[in-house]
């Protein structure tokens, strides 16, 4: 690992613990974080979704701040919650759900929504007459994964508990940490950070193309390619070790 130096964009306690991972594996990485967590207000739609929501044959909780914030409003709204299975992209997100006694299913291969809608579980649960599932999101994101459960006969309801804002940065700030820690290599963990990214490199965005761009997902690498990123590496997930192995497989680059 040694020789990689990354600039890590997720929300500040992601980077910390991704930092950490990083730092045991010898890879050197910078954090300024791209992504801001905002819990959105609890609207009359939002309440009724909440009050209904053993009707759902599969709850999907697509990142670890929809989990943190879903489990607050179990607490409020359902102290026994109803018997049904629950789904996360990712192990990290599953373990919060399951911490709290949920029944949860992830895929342990590949952590973006192809993968989960491979699940078995997931098909076994979809397998009803008119089966509803709810995904819990922020806002936008997973069109795909509501889309595909779509095809399979699915009635699919959004339940959004935030949005993710870009922090307040001076002008210039991206890359000058760049320039300064001599990073060689950027990762994003959605589609968002990726826009944030090159909504922040602004004029100087032709020159952070050229670094190497570690993304969680087929989408996400579409976006940066199509935006003028020189070489994506699809991760197949955004998690330590889907970054670990990516890192693995991609050659050093000489600046």
């Amino acid at each position: 690992m040694t020789g990689w130096r990354l600039l890590l964009t997720r929300p500040t306690e992601e980077s910390a613990a991704l930092a950490a991972t990083l730092a045991d594996a010898g890879c050197f990485s910078s954090s300024l974080p791209l992504l801001e967590i905002e819990p959105l207000a609890l609207g009359e739609a939002q309440r009724a979704t909440l009050l209904q929501l053993q009707r759902y044959c599969a709850v999907i909780v697509v990142s670890k701040p929809a989990a943190r914030l879903a489990i607050e409003l179990l607490q409020q709204f359902w102290p026994h919650p109803p018997r049904q299975r629950w789904f996360s992209v990712g192990a990290a997100t599953a373990q919060i759900l399951a911490d709290h006694g949920l029944e949860v299913f992830y895929p342990e291969q590949g952590d973006d929504s192809e993968a989960l809608l491979e699940l078995p579980q997931l098909r076994e649960a979809i397998a009803r007459p008119e089966p509803q599932v709810l995904i819990v999101r922020g806002e936008g994101g997973r069109e795909l994964l509501a889309e595909r459960l779509g095809n399979q006969g699915a009635s699919v309801d959004y339940l959004e508990l935030y949005r993710r804002c870009l922090p307040a940065y001076a002008d210039g700030s991206l890359v000058q940490r760049i320039r300064a820690e001599r990073l060689n290599g950027l990762v994003v963990s959605s589609g968002q950070g990726f826009t944030h990214l090159h909504q922040m490199a602004g004029a100087a965005w032709d020159e952070l193309a050229q670094l190497p761009l570690f993304v969680p997902s087929p989408r996400v690498a579409e976006m940066a390619r199509a935006a003028g990123a020189q070489t994506v590496v699809d991760c197949r997930g955004a998690s330590a070790a889907a970054l670990l192995t990516a890192l693995r497989e991609q050659p050093v680059p000489v600046l």
